[in-house]
């Protein structure tokens, strides 16, 4: 009579796979980067006050979409209102505007002039948003590759020599400043950038870096840390390459790393979320680094939790949002009961100890 195996889930130990070593925890962690964590994201929390109203929590306003990337610009406004921000502005190609407007729930929309269907006009575009009150933009998702994206893109992170907004870079506006000499020369507008392994490529290469100099941006943090860190100084902005310990560079050469490594975000449109949730930040009132940091915390602790329901694959961009509000609720749970000295526990406090009193002497 043949062996039968035991019943259940357990696995025989012929069946077991081989030994495996130089996993996410065992790899070291990359020289001169602090490392993200909770203590880090807890300091970053924009003050929260209880009489607020939804002026007081800032204004995005979000250039983003197009017909084939409809889903983009509505995954920027959903993830900037999840992470606090007060009023999210969708601004897109006039005759898009009905397509998005039925779309769009809690944020509004503005119609920018176009050259032709579907085609931004820079000029009468940029001063349309320029005469739109905002706290700060999101510029790239979904947007339509062209000239006329390249320009508006070189005209709005051109400060005009006045204190403007800041900006999240992401996307096609990425790739229109991988198309410009020295784009990062005069007076420009205080941006992060927000690119995966290919478009920094494309970017280092528009800087005159040579596209293998840089090494392996995929696996090899020191390498990513590294170019990060020298992007960063060279372009006088906040660099955020995306992936596996997403790396956080200032231009001051201070430099960070986030401990998720999730390939459960390995989906389209997880990018345009993280797009929506700094720019939500920036408009919030943090600096664009603190923004960077906290943005990528609240979006790696929010994958992290689907995963543990959904597991490795299966995860939609559409289901982070949601994640990001949640993310941040515990965070501010924390930092409340720090600033007001509690504890979890059950430690009784001093002044709820009875001290009998002496008895008294015998007489």
């Amino acid at each position: 009579m043949p062996e039968r195996r035991a019943l259940g889930f357990g696995r025989r130990p012929d069946d077991a796979p081989p030994a495996t070593s130089g996993g996410p925890d065992e790899r070291p962690w990359p020289a001169g980067a602090a490392r993200l964590d909770e203590d880090m994201a807890v300091g970053l929390l924009p003050p929260r006050p209880a009489r607020g109203h939804k002026g007081s929590f800032g204004k995005l306003l979000a250039i983003a979409g197009s017909l084939d990337y409809a889903g983009a610009a509505l995954l920027v406004c959903r993830a900037a209102g999840r992470t606090g921000v007060g009023l999210v502005t969708l601004a897109v190609p006039e005759t898009l505007q009905p397509l998005f407007a039925a779309k769009v729930v809690e944020a509004t929309t503005m119609a920018l002039p176009e050259a032709d269907v579907e085609e931004i006009d820079p000029e009468p575009a940029l001063a349309r948003i320029l005469d739109h009150e905002h706290d700060a933009l999101v510029v790239g998702p979904g947007l339509r590759p062209g000239l006329a994206t390249a320009e508006l893109v070189r005209d709005l992170i051109d400060s005009g020599g006045e204190e403007r907004p800041p900006m999240v870079l992401d996307a096609e506006a990425l790739r229109s400043l991988a198309s410009m000499d020295a784009w990062w020369e005069g007076d420009r507008r205080a941006a992060v950038l927000t690119p995966h392994a290919g478009e920094f490529k494309r970017l280092r290469t528009g800087s005159g870096i040579e596209p293998d100099a840089d090494g392996d941006l995929a696996d090899d943090d020191d390498a990513r840390v590294a170019a990060a860190k020298d992007a960063a100084a060279t372009w006088r902005q906040v660099v955020v390459l995306k992936g596996a310990r997403t790396v956080i560079a200032s231009p001051d050469g201070e430099v960070v790393v986030a401990p998720f490594e999730n390939p459960a975000l390995a989906t389209g449109g997880t990018g345009d979320v993280l797009a929506g949730a700094i720019g939500s930040l920036l408009a919030q009132g943090l600096a664009p680094y603190a923004a960077a940091r906290l943005g990528v915390y609240l979006h790696g602790t929010a994958g992290d939790a689907l995963r543990e329901r959904f597991g490795d694959a299966g995860l939609l961009a559409s289901d982070l949002p949601d994640g990001l509000a949640i993310a941040r609720r515990r965070l501010a749970t924390i930092a409340e009961r720090r600033s007001s000295g509690k504890r979890l526990g059950f430690r009784v406090r001093d002044d709820a100890i009875a001290v009998p009193e002496p008895d008294p002497a015998p007489a």
